[in-house]
């Protein structure tokens, strides 16, 4: 189904939104104070407006409460993310989703009108910190601060083995939802499935199980 989406602020971050969303097929309306930001995103764009998103009058001539999704990614000036944010939710936005630098600035963001905050530098911080300081970690996806799905090297000690003879589920306390080989996954394998030493596996756990997984390489690899 494809969603009506307003993003305001065409930075880097904002461009690279309007652009996945755009992909997914979506209809992005795109805002700047900057004209050359604006033309820069019009290729992935339905529509976009140069104007003030601090300016009352600018915010209500948008129709904000037509969009399925309004982003506030202005950037660095915290103040102009705020107001934007609040004015937005004063003028009938149906869910707001808006850019944080730190904790405090998420508070004051929820406290007025953001529906959600995301930490654009932070998550991509910890994705990476995952990714490329644990051993056998290829991937990783935050769900909760406590569950994330990655994918991981299949262990050698499983190599030759069935998931039933592993008994991952039970001993593990991790669900593998996919494999993956030469690019191509496999969702969703049978307790049959033979573990094969050139493919990588798609799974979801608590966090400290699949440290263990991944981090106790004399027991487990």
């Amino acid at each position: 189904m494809t969603k009506s989406i307003l993003i305001i602020g065409l930075g880097r971050f904002g461009q690279h939104m309007a652009y996945n969303f755009y992909k997914q097929g979506n209809d992005v309306m795109g805002v700047d104070v900057v004209e050359s930001r604006v033309n820069d995103a019009m290729p992935y764009m339905a529509n976009g407006q140069i104007g003030d998103a601090t300016n009352e009058q600018f915010i209500a001539s948008l129709g904000v409460g037509n969009f399925d999704l309004c982003a506030v990614v202005i950037g660095d000036n915290f103040q102009s993310s705020l107001e934007t944010t609040a004015l937005l939710k004063d003028f009938g936005a149906k869910f707001v989703l808006s850019r944080a630098r730190s904790d405090v600035h998420a508070k004051f963001l929820l406290r007025n009108g953001a529906d959600q905050v995301i930490y654009a530098e932070k998550e991509m911080a910890e994705r990476l910190a995952v990714k490329y300081g644990l051993d056998n970690v290829f991937d990783y996806i935050e769900l909760t601060p406590d569950y994330s799905i990655y994918e991981i090297q299949v262990p050698p000690s499983w190599v030759g083995k069935t998931i039933i003879q592993k008994n991952v589920r039970s001993k593990y306390q991790i669900s593998i939802l996919a494999t993956k080989e030469n690019g191509k996954i496999k969702p969703l394998p049978q307790p049959d499935h033979v573990f094969l030493e050139k493919e990588t596996l798609i799974i979801m756990g608590h966090n400290d199980d699949v440290s263990k997984l991944t981090g106790q390489r004399k027991e487990l690899f």
